[in-house]
């Protein structure tokens, strides 16, 4: 772990920042005062970024790789509530606001790097910039909205077109994650996933 200003390859993570999601429209200044509390992690496929039901919370800008948001109950049994990958974000902004425990985790689905920071000072960053603060909360809330419509998808739509569904909202993502955590994503075998695929239906 090593911080965006002292890393190696920060020439090409400043570029990286510049064309995330909620961190693209701010000015060279705005980018540069953020820099100094990032620090940089590269992760193995299936290292935990965050736990399900701790309260040390963090923002994380993802710069490579993909990254998926998972619950577990107490039988041990998954569900992978979303998947996000480089230019995009993952937080649990709403839980920290609620003083409630984590509710899911961040799992590393692929080797992937990210730019984190503790969820106190990211707050704390936002409320000096009330419009990179707005950028922010509409995207919680666009994920949030996302993943009650995945929700709904699985006990609306059949296995065909549960897949199709994906392939319309994430069309390069398919092809990037693992076949099993894929299917698990669209609770589907991975048997399924593979014979739908086999015989054109997808």
């Amino acid at each position: 772990m090593t911080l965006v200003t002292n890393h190696q390859d920060r020439n090409i993570i400043r570029v990286q920042l510049t064309q995330n999601v909620v961190l693209k429209g701010l000015s060279e200044q705005v980018i540069s005062a953020l820099e100094p509390y990032l620090i940089v992690v590269d992760c193995q496929k299936g290292d935990f970024l965050l736990h399900q039901g701790v309260h040390e919370m963090e923002q994380y800008f993802i710069l490579d790789g993909i990254l998926k948001r998972m619950v577990t109950n107490q039988q041990a049994k998954e569900m992978i509530l979303r998947f996000a990958d480089e230019r995009s974000m993952e937080t649990s902004y709403a839980a920290w606001k609620l003083k409630t425990p984590t509710p899911y985790s961040i799992v590393s689905v692929t080797k992937a790097r990210v730019a984190k920071l503790p969820l106190h000072q990211w707050v704390a960053f936002m409320e000096e910039h009330p419009q990179l603060k707005e950028t922010f909360e509409f995207e919680v809330m666009r994920l949030m909205s996302e993943i009650m419509a995945h929700t709904i998808t699985l006990h609306l739509l059949d296995a065909p077109g549960r897949v199709h569904r994906f392939l319309r909202k994430h069309p390069t993502l398919f092809d990037r994650i693992p076949k099993k955590e894929l299917a698990s994503y669209l609770n589907l075998s991975a048997e399924t996933l593979s014979r739908l695929k086999h015989q054109g239906k997808i």
